[in-house]
């Protein structure tokens, strides 16, 4: 069995505009989450292309330790809370595939996101078969409900209810934004679509730390894309080269307080233009994948950020952030394999790694 949500983010920018905003936005994350031997490790930042999809392949390693909470930390043996994070951007769809050594078949995260230009009034559109479809929960997010965060993660220039954009005049938000804006024709908006899919099949644990994630996840969503739209004026400018290099500077440095050697990156010279928006014909349903656990199927079925819309975390040992008033310090997660032989194919067919 497995828990599946789907969470509807609607932000005040188009679909052209956030392609730019989530790279940089994951790679500001990386950077801020990452030092003393922790945080985030990148493998992979390459383009791929499989039966006419796409798009850039990246493969991060996460090593979590400290950023776990306090159950997971006493239940964990030694070595098993390093992740593997495995996705497939091929904007605007893409495809995050969370999973872990140690725990192997029983555990798995999968985030499949639609990017829409409309206000989050679409119903299915991952595709799903109707069984499937209706025990999905729908979970919509206002990045502008300012009581949905916690005293510890509130800050004053990252709330959209306060914001206003210098260069795009965007915000403030009020409590009826998203209901203004479907009068509002010529002003941007989109929503992402986030389909994700948790698994955790140990006996005793599987409905709590299931129920745990998702929780960690919108909480993640909302704080994550509330500061992607305040920020908007450091990225609003920025080309797909100018992002890639920014990435790829990153990148570099996260390698380096990781303590790899050496952390020099492969990132595309080819990078996805900012028009080439149509995506794959239909969304998979799967992870493409020849070794991957067939649970992973869903049955069919410039400076100070602190986190990222694409990126899934955990908290530190205190309950997770929204309601119960702990700082988000955020860090992603991912799937651990061998260190002396990382995966290097960027292929979509190889998501597995066991």
């Amino acid at each position: 069995m497995v828990l599946i949500k789907e969470y509807r983010v609607v932000l005040p920018v188009s679909v052209e505009e956030y392609q730019v905003g989530q790279l940089y936005s994951v790679a500001e994350a990386s950077k801020n989450e990452t030092g003393g031997g922790e945080g985030i490790e990148v493998l992979k930042n390459e383009p791929y292309e499989k039966e006419g999809e796409k798009g850039q392949y990246t493969h991060k390693i996460y090593h979590l330790n400290s950023k776990v909470p306090a159950f997971v930390r006493l239940l964990a043996p030694e070595g098993s809370l390093v992740f593997h994070e495995k996705a497939w951007n091929a904007y605007p769809y893409c495809r995050t595939i969370v999973t872990n050594e140690y725990m192997k078949d029983s555990f798995f995260i999968k985030i499949e996101t639609w990017h829409k230009p409309d206000l989050g009034t679409q119903e299915n559109v991952h595709k799903l078969d109707s069984s499937t479809w209706q025990n999905v929960a729908v979970v919509p997010i206002d990045i502008a409900d300012r009581s949905q965060v916690s005293a510890a993660d509130y800050k004053p220039d990252e709330d959209p209810a306060i914001f206003k954009s210098v260069k795009t005049g965007r915000g403030p938000l009020g409590p009826n934004w998203k209901k203004e804006l479907v009068n509002k024709t010529e002003c941007p908006r989109m929503c992402a679509y986030k389909l994700v899919t948790v698994k955790f099949e140990v006996w005793g644990l599987q409905t709590r730390v299931e129920q745990f994630v998702h929780k960690v996840v919108r909480d993640v969503l909302l704080l994550g894309h509330r500061q992607a739209f305040a920020w908007v004026d450091e990225w609003i400018d920025m080309t797909m080269d100018e992002v890639r290099e920014f990435e790829r500077t990153i990148q570099e440095a996260t390698n380096q307080k990781i303590g790899v050697f050496p952390p020099s990156i492969s990132i595309s010279e080819m990078p996805l233009s900012s028009c080439a928006l149509t995506g794959p014909a239909s969304a998979p349903s799967t992870p493409m994948c020849t070794d991957a656990p067939e649970s992973l199927s869903v049955p069919k079925d410039r400076p100070r950020k602190k986190s990222a819309p694409e990126t899934l975390t955990l908290p530190d040992p205190a309950p997770s952030a929204a309601s119960q008033g702990s700082s988000s310090n955020q860090l992603a997660m991912s799937n651990h394999l061998p260190p002396s032989t990382p995966p290097s194919n960027s292929d979509p067919d190889e998501v597995g790694g066991h």
